[in-house]
């Protein structure tokens, strides 16, 4: 009974912790909009070059922007976040 409580209990938390660390990162970006509107910048920059924000050189750039380089799933949610918040005029 207790080993299958235990796994039940370990499961749940492997579970919880990406969606606790997406919920963290997308806080922090309401938290510290300096980081976000950087980013927004850069996104900027590459839309002048014909580059979207959605592209694999945006997302590479926003998962070494932030703090702890970030999985490219988790700076892709991060990057529809930004746009959405800070430039929304952003391709």
């Amino acid at each position: 009974m207790y080993k299958y409580l235990f796994k039940v209990i370990f499961l749940f938390f492997l579970v919880c912790d990406p969606i606790y660390s997406q919920t963290n990162l997308l806080e922090s970006v309401k938290k510290n909009p300096k980081n976000a509107i950087e980013i927004c910048s850069k996104f900027k920059e590459l839309n002048s070059k014909g580059i979207s924000a959605n592209s694999d050189l945006a997302i590479t750039h926003v998962s070494k922007k932030w703090k702890t380089e970030l999985s490219p799933l988790n700076a892709e949610i991060l990057s529809i976040y930004v746009i959405g918040l800070h430039c929304p005029k952003v391709f």
